[in-house]
């Protein structure tokens, strides 16, 4: 017995000397960190591990020592049982005790402290704020502008874009009946149309809620985790200072669409970035433009399918049948075959333009994601395809006069 247990000693002895060549590796454990953040907590956390590793190695050899010197085979008696004095239980308490607060509030607490106070620093020498809003299950997100040293630093303003981004995988492929195309670019239930786009090398502090329950804007690599509550602004920050795409998740735990909510991000060259800003500025205008012409049937029929299946599909289904009694079905509903305004029109309380605007019970008021020509786009298919057959049309003017 003693023979196999050296020998399983052995064994993890060997396994522990050679895991220091993992740290060459560190995405055996860690994804490679691309922000200061991240990149001090790897440091924090490879510390520990060696802290632990060498007390694992300290308290095994005693252990080890003391069963092969301390045998019965070589002539040792077992000590006679006595109860110990009072001071030396005193010292055997004490000592373990010291050496538990030297190792917890000096040896890790020093550089965990550190950890903690940069995580908190959201404000100090920031470049611009991004707002990031969670609702089920998707992720809004609003540029709110950039600060003092932003702008001295030559920093192209990104105030005023404002978009929603959505799971990209079609949902034929979510519900199985089509197999999924995993690509490099467009990994499955990784990927969304619209992508968060930041500078490199730039601050940006992050303002975080939510519309509904908790969620968490997660990006692995960037190392910051903070969970959205509804009702309050949360903080956090990050520095992307290497380009390139990176992929994260909700990591809270939100509700049945819960494991279609990625976040993508795309860290771009300041170059990169102020082109990418110019275009998102001129489509935010056009569809301002949209908003005040007379569109066809049939392009807000082809425009608010998009628009469904984007945003609506997850809780009522493609085909409009909902999930009832959570997720009420559209198909033949009193809201979607109701009159919508009233002899002056206004749009009615309660009507089909009513919900979709300011949102009802778990649905969001879409008035906050949405444009104009999405919701008019929208309330017109619904009204119209999913087994409805109303025949009447919602144009974007009125969905702007409506906001008013």
């Amino acid at each position: 017995m003693l023979k196999q247990a050296m020998k399983k000693i052995g064994f993890g002895l060997l396994l522990l000397l050679t895991a220091p060549l993992a740290l060459a590796e560190f995405r055996w454990n860690f994804p490679e960190p691309v922000t200061p953040m991240a990149l001090d907590t790897l440091h924090v956390h490879n510390k520990f591990m060696l802290i632990v590793a060498v007390i694992f190695v300290v308290v095994l050899t005693i252990m080890i020592y003391s069963l092969i010197k301390h045998r019965k085979s070589i002539g040792h008696q077992a000590v006679a049982d006595k109860a110990p004095s009072t001071a030396t239980e005193i010292f055997w308490t004490l000592i373990p005790f010291v050496i538990l607060l030297v190792i917890d509030f000096v040896i890790m607490g020093i550089p965990a402290y550190h950890s903690v106070i940069m995580m908190e620093d959201t404000r100090n020498e920031s470049d611009m704020v991004v707002k990031v809003t969670g609702s089920q299950w998707r992720w809004q997100y609003e540029y709110m502008g950039n600060t003092d040293k932003g702008s001295q630093d030559g920093l192209i303003d990104a105030k005023g874009i404002k978009f929603v981004s959505n799971l990209s995988t079609p949902q034929d492929q979510v519900n199985g009946t089509v197999p999924p195309a995993d690509t490099p670019n467009s990994p499955y239930l990784l990927d969304v149309d619209n992508r968060l786009v930041l500078p490199v090398g730039a601050k940006v502090r992050i303002l975080m809620t939510s519309t509904d329950v908790l969620h968490n804007w997660w990006v692995p690599q960037f190392g910051s985790s903070r969970v959205a509550v509804p009702g309050f602004i949360r903080e956090t920050w990050v520095q992307v200072d290497k380009a390139g795409t990176y992929r994260g998740q909700c990591k809270e735990l939100c509700g049945k669409g819960h494991g279609y909510m990625p976040v993508v991000v795309d860290a771009l060259p300041k170059e990169e970035y102020a082109a990418w800003v110019a275009l998102k500025k001129n489509e935010i205008n056009e569809q301002a433009a949209g908003a005040d012409k007379e569109w066809t049937k049939d392009e807000l029929m082809e425009q608010g399918k998009v628009v469904y299946e984007k945003n609506c599909a997850v809780c009522h289904q493609v085909s409009g049948a909902g999930l009832p009694p959570a997720f009420p079905a559209l198909t033949g509903s009193k809201i979607t075959t109701s009159p919508i305004f009233d002899t002056n029109g206004k749009y009615l309380p309660d009507s089909h333009m009513d919900r979709v605007l300011n949102g009802v019970r778990v649905m969001p008021a879409w008035k906050a994601i949405l444009n104009d020509t999405e919701i008019a786009a929208v309330i017109t298919y619904e009204r119209n395809a999913l087994g409805n057959s109303v025949g009447d049309v919602v144009q974007p003017a009125q969905v702007k006069a409506a906001r008013q």
